[in-house]
């Protein structure tokens, strides 16, 4: 009777049929994933040409994305080397397959380049770690390679258990006779693997109740060999002379078919076997590659190890608490959150930058829950918002065991040289390395400065230019020929747009067209974008330009603003994609022209360049606290004239990151009444999100100010009144923090008052604290000790911030954005702080009227004031009333997407004072540390 044909064609078809489902699945829980796959091949082989098409039409059946990657025949192995370790890194690739033969000119290693593939991608089972785990037994911890995976599958098929029985395996190469063994002996069956070197291999042969052949010889394998009823699997393709054929030869196996389908019970035939299978097996290994990405980075799911602290008594300075933890290298950190290799450019060991290409894996996954950190009227000491901000993250990460992330901006060089010092929180509540978190970091700042300037600088020199050429050398020159030929750039084309002109051909503009493309005819007296530098330099506050000869006497008054003060940093924090961002600079209004129109960087030809310079910028910083949780650094706009917040990029990131169940704490710089305000009427708008709680931060330090202390001076010893308790100085000034929980409940979000204690705070002073705080309407109000203790001193914080966030909330603006623009300033000056109405000085009505006529009315209005007081009068503590806000002036950030009134008088960048923090800084050459930051 003759053996049973097992059909590779039918199994295989089978496999593929449950993979595509399998696949489908994954796109109903991820639209946007689809298992990924790529085939490079070195050289053009007539027959590695013919397996890849295979391979490639299997991948698109089934719903894999497959790509062939071709590498010339003069391809070296350092090369072919760099292109695998680039497929290794690319998270959109599960599977990576190193087509053999290697057809170089060159000398390759074949071992070397096999084993290059990184083991979670080698579909093929053919590195040495893969290899390894097999022979060890491991397989559900490894890749199976392809041709022995398929026999087993075609083993299972005849429904013969192979547990028990006597199996014999032909040949012993890596790709089938190896792993063919392992296979079959971790699945029971006793295993002789034989090979050309075997003594009477008739005889192993005739032993076996399962028979795999792959020894490369045609039709060795003889069917007189073969027991009776035995399994045989037969891996051999060999080419043989037919006569009868066209081609003069055709297919057979390493076993004799004729005659082995007599004796054999079950038998593959050659081709339509084995063949198949291995295709299959390649795509099923993909599938499973893909299904193992899936599990492994599903978001939310973190496995993250935390550091522990070793407090000391009394608390030592910031910088040696910061040195005496040792950050866990940041890409462990970044592995650990859910990002992907490819995701995270590394800046050294305790830095880095995050690809915005996450946003797109992570989009259809749900938001975890955002909390926004903002304080009371502050004094000028601070009261640690940064350092609740990272104390209360600690605290639900190390000590609650949730996932969170804080989100914070990047501090200014200028207060870290001059005299406020750093922004990384401080005590044991800190982000770390402090040193790198306030100097450089990655180089944001300094990318703005070359933006910003680069932006002044063109101003500057169009005004020179137009005023000293005629509107024909003008027009030749910024439209040059060129190989003969003129041709209008690409922003150049957008600029002829916005003029109404349809015309690509530089030589068919007519006169009057010229005139009108050419010039920009800026009014110098309107020019309101000015120079910045990221350092305190009180002397650079109002300057006169154009002084050298060859300006020829175009001299005009300028002056110089600190970076962070820059719109390009607002913009920064306020974008939320490359293009938007790209979109945003374009919108830049920098001056207006003499007919009144607003002149913005695009008609300066200057858009494309910034955003050059920003392409980096906009990726958010990586770095971490002190034990151990993730923090983003991003941004770091003024909180007086700009929205004070951190970047919409980096929240949206991390609320993806953590989850449904986690949480992303964001600060808000300065008070409740600017920060936290800016916070919801600017940037909650531009991100669409929607916050669930307000942590406000107040200290019994700034209350009794605000309840008619002595004045509190940076430097200088704190009177006796705040070191002694004084509950009556207390309980008068807590009408500032009532003050501003009402302003967080004008916008519908429970509000948790956390008192950050100090040594010198009474238990009744605390204890007054919260019970002012939850009578005047607080979700709850808890005293922390984070500074002090770190983490474990926040913990009943996370917990009143775990349970204000699962309580109902109705989120609204303050105020509409069709409303005129006095209208909204009005809104803001009498809900928050407190006013009875406003005034707008000739100036500020004046730029009411050109604003409203540019189309610029319908933009949000972000307060420039005082932080010191409600009012505009920095004096003037605790709840203000009976006060007109005066307005003296209006400015437009169009790219950051708000109008600023100006209330008061404020530098845009501040001086240094005697004795600034530099004369503490220094580094010691032999250690590389820096001493003397704080």
């Amino acid at each position: 009777m003759s053996a049973q044909i097992i059909s590779g064609k039918e199994v295989s078809a089978q496999v593929r049929e449950c993979l595509k489902k399998d696949v489908e699945q994954m796109k109903l829980k991820d639209p946007n994933f689809s298992p990924g796959l790529v085939v490079l091949q070195v050289g053009d082989r007539d027959d590695s040409n013919l397996y890849i098409s295979m391979k490639l039409k299997a991948a698109k059946e089934i719903g894999i994305n497959a790509t062939h990657m071709r590498l010339p025949k003069t391809a070296t192995e350092d090369e072919v080397l760099h292109s695998i370790k680039e497929v290794n890194e690319n998270s959109s690739v599960h599977g990576l397959i190193v087509q053999l033969p290697l057809d170089s000119v060159h000398k390759i290693d074949t071992e070397k380049v096999t084993n290059a593939v990184a083991p979670e991608k080698d579909v093929d089972g053919l590195t040495s770690i893969n290899a390894g785990k097999l022979s060890r037994g491991d397989l559900g911890d490894c890749f199976i390679p392809c041709t022995p995976n398929g026999c087993m599958e075609l083993i299972k098929q005849t429904g013969v258990s192979v547990a028990g029985k006597r199996a014999v395996v032909i040949g012993r190469s890596k790709i089938v006779g190896a792993p063919m063994h392992d296979l079959l002996l971790w699945s029971h069956a006793t295993v002789t693997t034989c090979h050309s070197k075997t003594a009477d291999l008739p005889g192993e042969v005739g032993k076996a109740d399962i028979l795999v052949v792959g020894i490369g010889k045609a039709e060795m394998v003889k069917g007189e060999w073969i027991k009776k009823g035995a399994v045989v699997i037969d891996c051999g393709i060999n080419h043989i002379p037919d006569a009868s054929r066209p081609s003069g030869k055709r297919v057979v196996g390493d076993v004799h078919y004729a005659s082995a389908k007599e004796q054999a019970g079950f038998i593959t035939p050659v081709p339509g076997g084995v063949g198949p299978m291995t295709v299959a097996m390649l795509m099923a290994n993909t599938v499973l590659s893909a299904k193992r990405f899936l599990e492994s980075h599903q978001p939310g799911k973190w496995n993250i190890s935390y550091s522990n602290l070793n407090l000391q008594r009394p608390v030592p300075s910031d910088i040696v608490i910061s040195r005496s933890c040792v950050p866990k290298p940041i890409d462990h950190l970044a592995k650990e959150v859910g990002l992907l290799s490819d995701e995270v450019e590394l800046f050294g060991t305790t830095k880095a930058k995050v690809r915005l290409n996450i946003v797109q894996r992570l989009q259809a996954q749900p938001d975890g829950k955002y909390v926004v950190v903002t304080g009371i009227t502050p004094t000028p000491l601070g009261e640690g918002k940064s350092t609740t901000t990272i104390g209360l993250v600690q605290a639900m990460g190390a000590h609650m065991k949730l996932n969170v992330f804080a989100c914070v901006r990047q501090p200014s060089q200028g207060p870290t040289f001059g005299i406020k010092g750093g922004a990384a929180g401080g005590g044991y509540s800190q982000v770390i390395p402090m040193e790198e978190f306030n100097l450089h970091l990655t180089g944001d700042i300094h990318a703005i400065t070359a933006a910003n300037n680069l932006v002044a600088a063109a101003i500057d020199a169009r005004m020179f230019h137009e005023s000293t050429q005629s509107d024909k050398a003008l027009y030749n020159r910024l439209v040059p020929l060129s190989g003969g030929e003129r041709k209008f750039s690409p922003i150049q084309i957008n600029r002829l747009k916005k003029l109404g002109i349809e015309k690509t051909d530089p030589s068919s503009l007519t006169e009057e067209e010229v005139t009108r493309f050419s010039r920009l005819d800026i009014d110098p007296s309107s020019v309101t974008w000015q120079r910045v530098l990221d350092t305190n330099d009180r002397f650079l506050r109002k300057i006169t330009i154009g002084q050298s000869p060859t300006e020829k006497g175009y001299t005009r008054e300028a002056q110089f603003d600190i970076t962070v003060a820059s719109e390009i940093m607002a913009v920064l924090a306020l974008t939320t994609s490359l293009q938007d961002m790209r979109q945003r600079l374009a919108k830049m209004v920098v001056a207006t022209s003499r007919s009144g129109q607003p002149i913005t960087t695009e008609d300066l030809g200057v858009s494309g360049a910034l955003t050059v310079l920003m392409k980096d910028a906009i990726k958010p910083n990586l770095m971490q606290t002190l034990e151990g949780n993730p923090v983003f650094v991003h941004a770091g706009p003024f909180a007086n004239i700009a929205h004070g917040n951190s970047s919409i990029l980096a929240d949206k990131i991390a609320l993806k990151l953590v989850g449904p169940e986690g949480y992303v704490v964001t600060e808000a710089g300065f008070g409740a009444d600017i920060g936290m305000e800016k916070f919801f009427n600017i940037k909650c708008r531009y991100s669409g999100l929607r916050p669930h709680v307000v942590v406000l931060v107040a200290t019994v330090r700034a209350l009794k100010m605000h309840g008619g202390g002595p004045t509190v001076t940076a430097g200088m010893p704190l009177p006796k009144e705040y070191i002694d308790e004084n509950l009556e100085l207390l309980e008068k000034g807590c009408s500032n923090m009532k003050k501003q929980i009402e302003n967080a409940q004008h916008f519908g979000v429970p509000v948790v008052v956390a008192v950050n204690a100090f040594k010198t705070d009474t238990e009744a002073e605390l204890d007054l604290v919260c019970s002012v705080a939850k009578a005047a309407g607080a979700f709850d109000a808890v005293r922390c000790t984070h500074w002090a203790e770190g983490g474990a001193g926040a913990v009943a914080l996370g917990q009143a911030v775990q349970r204000a966030s699962e309580a109902p909330s109705s989120f609204k603006f303050l105020y509409d954005l069709e409303l005129p623009i006095a209208d909204k300033i009005r809104t803001i000056a009498r809900k928050i702080y407190g006013a009875d109405d406003i005034e707008l000085l000739p100036e500020a009505q004046l730029k009411v009227e050109l604003y409203t006529k540019q189309g610029f009315g319908n933009l949000p209005v972000c307060m420039a004031k005082t932080h010191l007081s409600l009012s505009h009068e920095a004096d003037k503590k605790g709840v203000p009333t009976g006060f007109v806000l005066p307005i003296r002036d209006i400015r437009a950030s169009t790219g950051a997407g708000f109008l600023f009134p100006l209330v008061g008088t404020m530098p845009t960048i501040p001086g240094l004072p005697t004795r600034p923090c530099f004369y503490d800084i220094d580094l010691d050459p032999e250690t590389e540390q820096v001493n003397g930051l704080f």
